[in-house]
């Protein structure tokens, strides 16, 4: 009768041990397949392991977020270091006639210089857009796999695997508190990548407005021949512009407004719980997309006094040539 006892705990502890062995079983197959979204947040998991790991953010130096100008009747309508793109002549210089000392000079009168005729415009600077895409690996990648569009677009990277995870896995090199309190990728470090690589002079701008944003996105497209990254769905995401259509060109007039961009989207071809489908590369995104993609900056993890309530763009300075 004593082995009775003894005979029921063995029969308990296997059955424990068979339990526990089928909800790892079932849980691996659950991530492996992303079973009701068990992939999803076991990445999720081990980036939160991973980011322990590797200690606190470093509180150091990182580019600055430009507050920009988004002011229609602001010539320039970027207020940043760029110099306007394109923009009407001035008025030129007359020298004015010799007068005898004491005697007020008259300037010569100058002639205006005429705009040309109000157009739309339809521009991208990728034709393949195919041909740059890269897809980002896990879903907290879209960063990494933005820049690395961009690098792919001037020939300075490629799209394959292997260089998106060595974009990863230098972003230490470049993380800073202040561009992200969560550390890993933000704006900031973007334009740090990008330098790194070759592509000089990527700036971080802030703006009031949507489309002060992508007003001065579209001229420093057109300036530079370089590919504009937007900080989509409040900052949790990146986007790279590629083109855009207006109703005229902002090179030429300043009061022009933008009706949509051509975009390349790392999410492809995955869908997201809270924004839906992503679309196909170089997709023309209109008006109303926009308005429901690129929001302004608000992060869950804390304050960011230069960005918060701003829409947020990694913008190009430096006249590159079209290469697509």
């Amino acid at each position: 009768m004593t082995n009775v006892p003894r005979r029921r705990r063995s029969r308990r502890l296997l059955a424990v041990v068979a339990l526990g062995l089928a909800v790892v079983i079932v849980g691996v197959a659950a991530i492996s397949t992303d079973t009701l979204g068990a992939g999803h947040l076991f990445e999720r998991a081990v980036a939160k392991v991973d980011r322990i790991l590797a200690g606190p953010v470093p509180d150091r130096s990182a580019p600055v977020t430009v507050l920009a100008s988004d002011d229609p009747g602001d010539v320039g309508d970027d207020g940043a270091s760029l110099s306007p793109i394109g923009d009407p002549s001035p008025t030129p210089t007359v020298p004015t006639t010799a007068a005898p000392t004491g005697s007020p000079v008259a300037p010569a009168s100058a002639t205006p210089v005429p705009l040309p005729p109000r157009k739309a415009v339809d521009v991208d600077i990728v034709k393949n857009h195919d041909a740059v895409f890269a897809h980002e690996l896990k879903d907290t990648w879209c960063a990494s796999a933005g820049v690395q569009m961009v690098l792919a677009i001037h020939h300075k990277g490629d799209i394959s695997h292997a260089f998106q995870r060595e974009l990863q896995g230098r972003v230490r090199e470049w993380e800073s508190y202040s561009d992200s309190h969560n550390g890993d990728w933000g704006p900031s470090a973007m334009a740090l990548a990008l330098d790194t690589y070759g592509m000089k002079g990527y700036e971080v701008r802030a703006y009031k407005t949507r489309q002060g944003a992508l007003r001065s996105a579209a001229k420093a497209i057109e300036k530079t021949g370089s590919p504009v990254l937007l900080l989509a769905w409040r900052g949790a995401h990146t986007w790279v512009m590629t083109g855009f259509r207006a109703d005229a060109d902002p090179a030429i007039f300043t009061d022009v407004t933008i009706r949509g961009t051509y975009i390349l989207d790392p999410w492809y071809p995955d869908v997201s719980s809270i924004w839906g489908p992503s679309d196909p590369p170089g997709t023309f995104q209109n008006n109303a997309e926009m308005i429901r993609n690129y929001l302004k900056w608000k992060r869950p993890e804390g304050t960011y006094a230069d960005r918060d309530g701003l829409y947020i763009a990694v913008v190009p300075t430096v006249v590159v040539k079209p290469v697509h």
